[in-house]
């Protein structure tokens, strides 16, 4: 072996002469007498010359750095110098980088789901969104995510917070998946977190969760327009143990509404004296702003309820959760959807008064198809979609038998 360089060995490491020894390639064992004089201590120093001076650099105790750890760190300081960089200058910029960096305050998710949200608000087409999204994520993901620091938060957290709903509720599962995505791939363009999304899908999660868009779907039959009077018995007196998603329900019936619609209502669209309901464009799926006739006992839901804030059916954090009338249903042991009421009124508006299609077709506020029916059609019926929803309140306030005949109701003149 050259005696230029790693001259020393493990031998060496046990000198009580004081001074240096030198290994080569600028590497050094420094012994040093303790002060009480009973011993010495090794240490490892790297000497070289820059600028014609000597700098010396202390790279640690032989107890804690080995002999071929200190060569290791020479070598590494020796490529340092031949590239023109100063080894002193450089560790000091490290150690400076890592104090910055610990230093930073960190941000939760709950933090950065309120940056993503501030910076996207203006873009969503409804306010909708922007009530949606807290709530869910605070039911939801909060429990898990919410006072994590973002940068911290890794594939486990976030399956973690998705498994429990993944099967049971899908589609909303789903969407918080993507909300999750957006949030920490914001958290890291604003320089909270570095490294891959954790919970992007492609690549990733598809490989650990079930494929949403291939999950068997199981329609759930909505129920016969014969059968909404009963369950609407059923339902009323319950109204004090459910409180708002029964009153909710009701309404929904009652207006053959879609869930969002009422969900998300305020009591500014409501003029309970004119007994309408004005949605805004916002809201609706045709982005058509749509009047909405209130039947007397709408117009007295709407009177019974407390107002709490501007939502008229509140819930725990903003508007009445996304699954609350799921839940209910549940409760109450029907296996339909909320959607399937509307349908319930479409089939009885048809088979069982003599209205006229649009106007049952308008008061579901469903898009005109034609575009020269569209150009005749100013209006919105509203005056026959009043007596109409007036009809279906009737008809839902008397429970009948499934065999009792019906008479078919008539539109006013």
């Amino acid at each position: 072996m050259s005696r230029g360089i790693h001259r020393l060995s493990n031998n060496s490491l046990k000198t009580t002469k004081p001074g240096l020894k030198g290994d080569g390639g600028n590497l050094f064992l420094q012994t040093t007498p303790l002060r009480d004089g009973s011993g010495v201590t090794h240490s490892w120093l790297f000497k070289y010359e820059r600028d014609g001076k000597v700098r010396v650099m202390g790279l640690g105790s032989t107890i804690t750095v080995s002999l071929a750890d200190a060569r290791d760190i020479a070598l590494q300081y020796r490529k340092l110098l031949l590239a023109g960089i100063d080894p002193i200058t450089h560790r000091d910029a490290q150690r400076a980088a890592a104090k910055a960096a610990n230093a930073k305050p960190i941000m939760t998710f709950k933090q950065a789901e309120g940056g993503y949200i501030a910076a996207h608000r203006a873009e969503w087409r409804s306010q909708q969104h922007a009530a949606e999204w807290p709530a869910s994520l605070a039911k939801h993901v909060h429990p898990t995510l919410g006072d994590i620091d973002v940068a911290k938060i890794d594939t486990a957290l976030v399956l973690k917070a998705l498994q429990p709903i993944w099967s049971t509720i899908p589609e909303t599962a789903s969407r918080l998946r993507g909300r999750v995505e957006a949030i920490l791939d914001w958290a890291k363009v604003a320089e909270h977190r570095q490294g891959d999304n954790p919970a992007k899908w492609q690549g990733h999660l598809e490989y650990l969760l079930a494929d949403p868009s291939k999950r068997k779907v199981e329609h759930l039959a909505a129920m016969s327009w014969r059968e909404v009077p009963a369950f609407l018995a059923q339902l009323r007196p319950t109204a004090g143990l459910n409180g708002v998603p029964a009153l909710a329900l009701e309404f929904i019936i009652l207006t053959a509404s879609r869930k969002s619609e009422v969900r998300f209502a305020k009591w500014s669209e409501v003029d309970l004296d004119a007994k309408t309901w004005t949605v805004p464009a916002a809201r609706m799926k045709a982005g058509k702003e749509h009047r909405v006739p209130l039947s007397a006992r709408a117009v007295e839901i709407l009177r019974e309820l407390p107002r709490t804030g501007e939502f008229i059916f509140p819930g725990r954090n903003g508007p009445l959760g996304e699954s609350a009338f799921e839940h209910l249903l549940k409760r109450l042991g029907v296996s339909v959807t909320t959607h399937g009421f509307r349908s319930a009124f479409r089939d009885w508006a048809a088979e069982r008064t003599n209205y006229a299609h649009e106007v049952a077709e308008q008061a579901l506020a469903h898009a005109i198809p034609s575009a020269t029916e569209k150009a005749y059609r100013r209006g919105d019926l509203f005056e026959k979609r009043r007596h109409l929803m007036e009809a279906w309140a009737e008809f839902l306030s008397r429970p009948v038998s499934t065999g009792a005949t019906i008479t078919a109701l008539r539109p006013a003149s």
